[in-house]
């Protein structure tokens, strides 16, 4: 299995964060650790929501990166 994220923009739309795009996993909780390690930096990039993915399939998702008060 290989999981890995999809990256939006708030409003839906593909966001690009450069150099943390491209990272799969080979666990759901190795996938999970690392977005809550790097999801400020992810959210400064212009990244809004994330989908988690197992070989391809959406397992859930949106997930807002905004941070709450």
């Amino acid at each position: 299995m290989s999981w890995t994220w999809r990256f939006e923009t708030a409003a839906g739309e593909t966001a690009d964060p450069g150099d943390l795009t491209g990272a799969e996993f080979s666990a759901q909780g190795d996938a999970e650790s690392w977005l809550g390690e790097i999801w400020r930096e992810l959210a400064e990039k212009g990244v809004g929501q994330v989908y988690l993915l197992e070989d391809g399939r959406e397992v859930y998702g949106p997930m807002s990166l905004a941070a709450q008060e």
